[in-house]
């Protein structure tokens, strides 16, 4: 049984201590909640990676309180040092040269390199500030399933899989953090996320694309955030056996929709997202539905995260 806990001090008080004995800790962060493992006890990466069925060599994410607690993990480049003045705390995970020695076990990350960020919730940097050690946190999901933004959302795909949750109350971003590769000749964007990607190029220049088949950060793999039912994108409407992921007034009169935003909010929509696919999963099961349908979201901002997730989500193996 998964034990839920307040976030209070007893409860991160409780939790640290959890993760310091290497065990499984789900936590809310400013983006999504991840599945917390000590990153320097081999023995908890893999129980992590077990719990979340996640493929072997999809590279995790070390949390840290601050910038200056990971410098003997990595090397702060000139440019981490201006994005990271600029957007930490906050949703933005750089990868960077990996220091000889660093405190992370083999299975996190390529040798040569570490993702790395410092999450922006006053609760999880007091938890990692009591953990003492770096802690990876992917999201705490079944891998390739739909990201949680609640404690509820964890439990649905992992009670009794993991140790505890610490229940933070819902992700104010409510997708994953941009995710940008510092440490190859050119800065590329590996993933899409909370901080758009003009807000970096303004202060370190045009991003490059990831290099093919390379996995050097997570959120790179083809088919992800995925519902149980097909998911087709930029519908006007949707047919008759569909459930509608709305943005806007949908067209025509449909049945079970869930509204990520009737004003058109980018920033709403994207809080809104992974609990609107849950809840069209649900909604559509219920009504014995085949599949569903998303209206289109404009690319500007955070709409191309959120169209990062949704054509991955789309996305079928």
């Amino acid at each position: 049984m998964t034990l839920v806990l307040a976030a209070t001090p007893d409860g991160i008080a409780t939790a640290a201590a959890l993760l310091r004995s290497g065990r499984l800790v789900a936590f809310g962060t400013e983006t999504v909640y991840g599945l917390g493992a000590r990153a320097d006890d081999a023995a908890a990466v893999a129980a992590l990676y077990a719990a979340k069925r996640r493929p072997a060599g999809n590279p995790l994410i070390c949390h840290y309180p601050d910038a200056s607690s990971m410098a003997d993990d990595v090397v702060i480049t000139a440019p981490a040092e201006h994005l990271s003045r600029a957007f930490w705390p906050g949703p933005l995970t750089l990868v960077l040269p990996r220091r000889q020695g660093a405190r992370v076990a083999a299975g996190v990350s390529p040798a040569e390199t570490l993702a790395v960020r410092v999450p922006d919730h006053a609760v999880t940097l007091a938890l990692l500030r009591a953990v003492g050690v770096p802690v990876v946190a992917p999201s705490a999901n079944p891998s390739g399933r739909i990201s949680p933004t609640t404690a509820a959302h964890v439990l649905e795909g992992l009670e009794g899989r993991i140790d505890a949750v610490l229940d933070c109350g819902p992700c104010r971003v409510g997708l994953e953090s941009t995710v940008v590769d510092l440490a190859a000749p050119r800065a590329a964007l590996l993933r899409a996320g909370g901080i758009p990607a003009a807000a970096i190029e303004a202060l370190i220049g045009k991003l490059a694309a990831p290099q093919p088949g390379v996995l050097r950060g997570p959120g790179q793999l083809a088919s992800h955030y995925a519902p149980l039912l097909p998911l087709r994108l930029n519908a006007q409407g949707c047919g008759a056996d569909e459930a509608l992921l709305a943005f806007g007034p949908p067209a025509g009169s449909p049945g079970a929709v869930y509204q990520l935003s009737a004003r058109r909010d980018v920033r709403e929509a994207a809080a809104r997202l992974f609990d609107g696919l849950r809840w069209l999963d649900r909604a559509a099961a219920a009504q014995g539905l085949r599949g569903l349908a998303a209206m289109a979201v404009p690319a500007d901002g955070l709409g191309a995260a959120i169209n990062d997730r949704l054509n991955r989500a789309a996305h079928r193996d």
